[in-house]
């Protein structure tokens, strides 16, 4: 599995399944940030933060939080918050694992963009128009364009400016300094042409100017309709930004919408829903959401789970069956006890994994993340480098200046800074819609990688639940039963269920081994022998239920390889045998074959006897197989294959498959196995179904795909365009048109994975 993780109880758990010490006690805190303006901010908020003693972070720019595990016994909650506002940002506690569906404030910015945008646009595109059309100039016509650019750069560019202002007096550099720089530097040089050089005379003309090189020389030249539509352009870039993340988390908050908000009592009475505690019962009518997770004690009715595993057809569910929170009853009337609330619900655990995982970040991140806290000096280095050499070549001073300017503003790395985080969230987001929780963005290189799948057999290749394949008569199966009703193992729980069926359906009160009405009879004097069997008595006969010794059972045993076989014996003399298997999910051979297509090798690895393992490896198209192993040897067994070189991808459910789902480069466990699982494995498959395990694999892919596509686009756009602007051959409001639609794309091709649809049969 990976060797970090963002999560301290995730920590904890895969270090518990693994055998090894846990790491000292930490607490966790998600934190809101509010005013960051591009991935330089969130490095520097993470930056002071880890400067704290015992404090680690990860702070997203893309989802406006940052999640911190920190000492308690070192550092407050209090001095984790003031950090972050004393570095200029905004700073509250976050709610449902660092995302808050409900937060005013990420409404109220969109709106406050919104208004300066519709300013902006009102008053630039005349600057525009006046600037570039010559027929449209009249006297003085560039005395209103100044009169109608400084209100776009005083409010219209108030959020760049100040975020430039609030940095610099940290001593640190953003996006938003090359922003406020650029068009602070256009607007300067404009005013100094208009009111000491000549380019405020009533007769001066301005041809359209698609390059930064100037129609007039010297102090000839203005600057208002870059300075004007610079900031246009890029407020229309930064709405859409805000926009795109708000869609781009939606996933998540339209899981954690889903929780009813009330609930109705037994006794009629309707209560807040966060009132419910552990063991108190509820009603769930026809059409209603459940309230919390419980186990039903009246009632039965189909159940809408499309929300928890991503399967549209209901689940019948009866008494003793367990619901979960957030699923829709759809037909009968149930009555439920609840059995975990809070925190500790299904849902609120989906949520806080996913909001985890959109707080991590992707190795490939890092890289980024360093090559953002030089980008901004070696930007400025490059554009006064660019001032100096053009005018060194011969050029004047404004195409010297435009051409610096042109520099500050395409290089902007608005879209060096979405790329990782809005993929990140776009495909953790599906990935909650379709069932499928991944814990970090770690996880995402390891799908790349993995070459090999290790398959748990049971209850993840097969249902986990043994049933009576086959059996030589009837009157043995019903004295088996009788006999086995005193055992708890799953073998004699399989025989007893199908003798009282048949009992039941026959109704056979004759027979020695039922009584009347269809029940099985009594047995007595039960004497149970480790590895051998279960013997009692019936009508003064010894039967006893037991390992094969006979032809008849041994031949049985060879007959059905996949099944265990158990002989049934009346004082010692043969009767009968029964063969008991563990049925093969119908969807394992479609899952494996999934895998293979995506390129990895199955393994079957099983506590199972050879014969049955190899039964079932044959029916799902597998050729590899291990059986008879212990949980030691499932470890041993994966490690062996990682010595070989292989990156091995694991699949299980069970207590017993924790210590291999953690050393596995890659674990995913099936949600209806055991926590212990579930807390060492870096995917959890809320489906019972091995066609997740190859879907998740393949959104994870398709996620990494996404994000190195989108930093091949970000460092691309960056490494052509600010040559091109250096040279002179961009002008400064094409420069800024250039940025806003760089970022723009890099957040519509993160929005494609909304469209992940699952492999089907």
């Amino acid at each position: 599995m990976n060797d970090s993780t963002d999560s301290p109880t995730a920590a904890s758990g895969v270090a518990a399944a693994a055998g090894v010490a846990a790491p000292v006690a930490q607490a966790a805190l998600d934190v809101k940030v509010s005013g960051m303006t591009c991935t330089s901010c969130s490095a520097r908020v993470q930056r002071k933060l880890k400067k704290l003693p015992g404090v680690d972070a990860a702070v997203n720019f893309a989802t406006e939080t940052a999640h911190v595990v920190y000492d308690p016994a070192t550092v407050s909650e209090e001095q984790l918050l003031q950090t972050v506002r004393d570095a200029g940002y905004g700073a509250d506690p976050a709610t449902t694992g660092g995302v808050d569906p409900a937060a005013g404030d990420d409404r109220a910015q969109v709106s406050s963009l919104v208004r300066r945008l519709v300013v902006a646009a009102v008053l630039g595109v005349p600057v525009m128009v006046l600037s570039m059309v010559p027929a449209a100039q009249f006297d003085y016509w560039q005395w209103l364009c100044l009169a109608l650019t400084v209100p776009v750069y005083v409010y219209g560019g108030w959020p760049f400016h100040r975020a430039a202002v609030v940095n610099l007096r940290h001593g640190a550099f953003t996006m938003d300094t090359l922003i406020s720089l650029g068009t602070t530097a256009a607007l300067a040089w404009s005013l100094v042409a208009l009111t000491i050089g000549h380019a405020g005379h009533p007769g001066m003309r301005m041809e359209m100017a698609l390059t930064a090189r100037p129609a007039h020389g010297g102090l000839g030249e203005i600057y208002l309709d870059s300075v004007a539509m610079i900031i246009v352009f890029l407020l229309v870039g930064r709405l859409l930004e805000e926009r795109a993340k708000r869609r781009s988390a939606s996933a998540l908050e339209e899981l954690l919408k889903v929780q009813a908000t009330e609930v109705l009592l037994p006794d009629g009475r309707t209560i807040d829903a966060q009132l419910l505690l552990p063991g108190m019962e509820f009603l769930v009518t026809p059409g209603t959401t459940i309230a919390t997770d419980g186990e039903v004690v009246a009632g039965a009715s189909e159940v809408d789970e499309q929300m928890l595993s991503g399967e549209s057809l209901p689940v019948h569910k009866t008494v003793g069956d367990e619901v979960t929170g957030g699923t829709v009853n759809t037909t009968g009337s149930l009555t439920v006890r609840a059995t975990r609330v809070g925190r500790d619900t299904v849902l609120a655990q989906m949520g806080e994994l996913v909001a985890q995982a959109q707080l991590g970040k992707a190795p490939v991140q890092r890289l980024v993340d360093s090559i953002s806290q030089v980008f901004v000096p070696v930007i400025l280095g490059i554009a006064l480098l660019t001032l100096v050499g053009q005018w060194a070549t011969g050029h004047d001073a404004a195409a010297s200046f435009a051409a610096a300017v042109a520099v500050i503003v395409v290089a902007c790395p608005c879209a060096l800074g979405l790329a990782t985080p809005t993929a990140l969230l776009v495909g953790t987001g599906r990935g909650a819609q379709l069932g499928l929780l991944i814990k970090g963005a770690e996880v995402l290189e390891s799908t790349r990688r993995a070459d090999v799948v290790v398959l748990d057999k049971t209850g993840t290749v097969t249902t986990g639940t043994m049933s009576v394949e086959a059996h030589s008569d009837d009157a043995s199966l019903l004295l088996a039963g009788a006999v086995e009703r005193h055992s708890e193992h799953p073998l004699a729980r399989a025989i007893v269920t199908a003798a009282q069926d048949l009992a039941g359906a026959a109704g056979a009160g004759a027979d020695p081994a039922a009584a009347p009405g269809g029940v099985l009879a009594d047995a007595s004097d039960i004497v149970a022998t480790p590895g051998e069997g279960i013997s009692g008595t019936i009508d003064g006969a010894r039967i006893t239920v037991g390992r094969p010794h006979h032809d008849e059972a041994l031949a049985a045993q060879h007959a059905h390889p996949e099944a265990t076989t158990v002989e049934i014996t009346r004082e010692g003399n043969y009767l009968g045998w029964v063969a008991v298997a563990d049925t093969i999910k119908d969807t394992s051979a479609e899952g494996v074959q999934q895998l293979v297509d995506l390129g990895l090798e199955p393994y079957l690895l099983t506590g199972d006897h050879q014969d049955a393992a190899d039964a079932v490896a044959r029916a799902v198209g597998i050729s590899h197989v291990t059986a008879g192993v212990r949980p030691e040897d499932k470890v041993a067994v994966v490690k062996k294959l990682q010595d070989e070189g292989h990156v091995v991808a694991m699949v299980g459910d069970g207590m017993n498959d924790a210590a291999a789902l953690a050393q596995a480069d890659l674990g995913l466990a099936m949600a209806s196995g055991t926590d212990v699982a579930m807390a060492a494995s870096d995917i959890t498959l809320m489906r019972n179904d091995l066609r997740a395990a190859a879907t998740a694999i393949r959104l994870s892919r398709s996620t990494l795909r996404t994000i190195k596509g989108n930093l091949v686009w970000a460092f691309g756009y960056n490494v052509a365009l600010v040559p091109i602007a250096a040279l002179g051959f961009l002008n400064p409001m094409w420069a800024g048109l250039a940025m806003a639609c760089s970022s723009v794309f890099v957040v519509t091709n993160s929005l494609r994975l909304r469209r992940f649809q699952p492999t089907t049969g």
